[in-house]
């Protein structure tokens, strides 16, 4: 089992930064993939970014490559996403997960564990 809460969200104007948090309960921790998503008003949940369980490989959806950064330390139990240069399209409520296969990283179904979420709002 493994808990998840996220944190650092906010309002922010166009062209700022927010660093998102995300904290795990477990000792199990290190051995997930984690992702983050996001769900803005009236869409689908979509994949933002994943990271191995040892931090050596990362991944970004095209929308977010080049402005955000996915990292973990796991003696902290911690995940983290940097989002730089923002936009009002980044506007959603962000959440991570954890998946236990280390692959198929952009599907939601992949992950078992979710965060409340928290939320972003970039204005213009």
């Amino acid at each position: 089992q493994v808990q998840l809460v996220e944190s650092g969200g906010g309002l922010v104007q166009a062209g700022g930064s927010l660093r998102l948090s995300c904290a795990a309960s477990g000792r199990t921790f290190s051995t997930y993939m984690m992702g983050w998503f996001r769900r803005a008003p009236g869409k689908e949940r979509e994949y933002v970014a994943a990271i191995t369980w040892g931090g050596g490989s990362t991944y970004y959806a095209d929308s977010v490559k080049g402005r955000f950064t996915i990292s973990r330390d796991n003696a902290k139990n911690t995940v983290y996403l940097q989002m730089n240069s923002l936009e009002p399209e980044d506007t959603a409520v962000y959440s991570c997960g954890a998946n236990p296969r280390d692959n198929y990283y952009w599907r939601e179904s992949a992950y078992d564990y979710w965060g409340q979420g928290t939320q972003v709002t970039v204005s213009s």
